[in-house]
């Protein structure tokens, strides 16, 4: 409650800048947004379970359950609700059992739904949680992945303190390369496993042995067989990418390797007839961007194929069912769902929207689930609203069977968004953005403009809906967010401009963005503000950097030192090969030149850092950095360290007001002055 308190007291101080009109978001509408995500359809294609989600204002936590529509969204209703989370519904395949994960128990457990009794059974008494249940085609089994400890010896042997002693807890020892990572904390040494249980429930059988992580897998027609993907590699700790395939009997436990290049070698997908399989990957070439390529194996000739060559964009989540072979990938800031030959790898573009998962930021994201005769469902999200279900067949539009925030939108006048693409100062190339407009957006008024900058660096923003920016316009600020040289969903060639070369040109981008949004005529030149989080926080530091145009600026969780982020972040292995042309102590002039602090000495602009506590991926270490440099340089600047956040700041709905709350106040401040 203690919490609670604070949080009305902190956004008291922020209704001000929503006082003008009172039909627009506020702060604490984040307790009543809700989104559906994890749509499955039943094996006999009537029916979609779906999990809707929202969030608990009294606990500070996220909310879930599953319901249940058909295709046309008249037979609609809950089937697991109440003061527990629900997530992953699977179908068995006579679609009588639903499978699901729950916490009732007080730990997450897999549980099973009888549909024609309304009866749960809990299966599972794991002392780990599992994730990606899967059913066996026969319904006799269900497997699944779990992660569980390792234990190490001690190299010491500690004395023993007397009895009603209080000594210091024991040193923790660690001997693993990547000992933390964001969301997680400190990491004890432990490895993922396929593990598998009977329908009923029982004892889980661990299918797969070895210090080695094991991921995504799927199910051979007559049950007896999975094909799973794995980095079994000896050095798999130093090349976290290269994982292989390999098929998995169920009967002896012999594992048998079925690709061996150097790259990714993911998500295995069985075509129905058991012959083929296809999967992800790309010949590593130890690139910023390499975006995923679809690939077939013939299962008796084990000859392997790439037959998306042709197409230049990022490939997810395929899934292979009587009609064709199925997956998503992003455009030009838009997830979409598509269909390919797996002859001849033709592309064909069923529908678009997928998305809406991400509330804070506009970034890319979505899910779907694809029925035997082609009918799919899939997560919905336009500009206007978080996402909801949707469903869909060959090219037919999509017909839009929920709309979970019509109680609140109803009341609300949204920012309206819409789409901009200007030329970059630096090459003539052509950068896409969009604009937020304030709620009862007046033309002929003069508005102040922020620039919000989206992280990765390799990731997109897009025509999806962005609570943070819909907070932003709500205030009263025009918004600009952009696709940047660097950005994914415009091909590799746009995605790898910054290899090696980030941040630079992207500056120019960025720049040029706001450039083209002055050109409209109503936004005041005098009233410029950018914040951008992550990859937006390097930039939005590069930015104060470089011009003095921006009134005031806020780094939220950045990099301020690439060679101190490398050695500190939580996953060494990858960055310092894939950002940078090798270990920093052997290219520190590289790394230098493209670090944020060695241009400190040019800021003039009022800045603020912001930065989670329990931010691992872009630790607190650099925002100390930057914040003591801005003070030793005298510039007016402040932190604020949010408690209880790691880097996305997901964990607590309060932390999303939080991070908004804060950005404007520290954009007020110099607003007024």
């Amino acid at each position: 409650m203690k919490r609670f308190v604070f949080i009305i007291a902190m956004v008291g101080c922020c209704l001000t800048l929503y006082a003008q009109h009172q039909d627009v978001l506020e702060p604490l509408d984040v307790f009543d947004i809700e989104y559906v995500s994890d749509p499955q359809i039943e094996p006999a294609g009537q029916g979609i379970a779906y999990v809707r989600n929202g969030r608990d204002i009294m606990k500070d936590g996220s909310t879930s359950g599953i319901w249940f529509t058909d295709f046309t969204g008249e037979a609609h209703y809950p089937i697991l609700t109440g003061p527990y989370r629900y997530s992953s519904p699977r179908w068995s395949p006579d679609g009588k059992r639903l499978a699901y994960l729950s916490n009732e128990s007080g730990s997450n457990q897999i549980h099973c739904y009888y549909l024609d009794s309304g009866l749960s059974v809990k299966l599972t008494q794991l002392t780990f949680s599992p994730s990606g249940i899967s059913w066996s085609p026969d319904g006799q089994h269900i497997a699944f992945r779990g992660s569980i400890p390792v234990k190490t010896e001690s190299i010491v042997s500690l004395p023993t303190p007397p009895k009603g002693a209080k000594w210091e807890d024991r040193p923790t020892y660690i001997d693993q390369l990547r000992y933390r990572a964001d969301g997680s904390g400190m990491l004890k040494k432990s490895f993922s496993h396929i593990y598998l249980i009977r329908g009923e429930g029982g004892h889980a059988r661990q299918l797969t042995s070895g210090d080695f992580n094991h991921n995504a897998f799927s199910w051979a027609p007559d049950s007896k067989s999975l094909v799973l993907s794995a980095n079994r590699h000896e050095d798999a700790e130093y090349q976290p990418v290269n994982s292989e395939l390999y098929r998995l009997d169920l009967d002896t436990g012999e594992l048998e390797e079925l690709t061996d290049r150097v790259g990714p070698d993911n998500n295995p997908v069985i075509s129905p007839d058991g012959s083929r399989i296809a999967y992800t990957g790309y010949d590593d070439e130890y690139l910023g961007y390499q975006p995923n390529q679809l690939y077939i194996m013939d299962q008796r000739s084990g000859k392997r194929s790439c037959i998306s060559d042709q197409f230049d964009y990022n490939i997810s989540n395929v899934q292979w069912v009587n009609s064709g072979l199925y997956f998503q990938y992003d455009k030009e800031g838009n997830t979409k769902i598509a269909r390919i030959d797996p002859t001849s790898g033709e592309v064909e573009t069923l529908t678009n929207n997928v998305g809406g998962m991400s509330l804070g930021r506009p970034y890319a994201g979505g899910t779907f689930s694809v029925a035997q005769d082609g009918r799919f469902a899939y997560t919905h999200s336009t500009p206007d609203h978080p996402a909801d279900l949707a469903v869909g067949q060959d090219k037919t539009a999509g017909n839009r069977l929920t709309e979970v925030n019509q109680d609140l939108f109803a009341h609300k006048t949204l920012g309206r968004v819409e789409d901009i693409w200007f030329t970059s100062s630096y090459d003539g190339r052509r950068i896409q953005g969009w604009i937020c407009k304030p709620p009862h957006f007046d033309p002929n008024k003069k508005y102040p403009l922020i620039l919000e900058i989206h992280g990765g660096p390799f990731s997109n923003y897009g025509d999806r809906f962005s609570l943070e920016v819909q907070l932003f316009a709500a205030a009263g600020y025009v918004v600009l967010y952009t696709n940047p040289r660097g950005s994914t969903s415009y091909g590799k060639a746009f995605g790898n401009l910054i290899h090696h070369n980030y941040p630079n040109q992207d500056y120019d981008d960025l720049i040029s963005g706001v450039d083209a949004v002055m050109d409209q005529g109503y936004i005041d030149e005098d009233q410029l503000y950018v914040t951008g989080g992550s990859g937006g926080g390097v930039l939005t530091a590069w930015i104060v950097g470089k011009t003095d145009r921006f009134r005031a600026a806020v780094v939220a969780k950045p990099v301020i030192n690439w060679y101190s982020f490398v050695l500190h972040a939580d996953n060494p292995a990858f960055f310092y090969r894939y950002w940078f042309p090798g270990y920093p102590w052997e290219h520190l002039e590289h790394y230098m030149k493209r670090s944020p602090i060695s241009l400190v000495g040019n800021v003039n602009t009022p800045t603020m850092l912001l930065t989670g506590e329990q931010d691992y991926r872009t630790p607190m270490s650099e925002t100390e950095q930057y914040y003591a440099a801005l003070k030793l340089r005298k510039v007016p600047s402040a932190m604020a360290r949010i408690q209880g956040a790691g880097h996305g700041f997901v964990a607590r709905p309060s932390n999303l007001i939080n991070k908004v709350s804060y950005i404007l106040g520290w954009f007020e401040k110099y607003k007024s002055e």
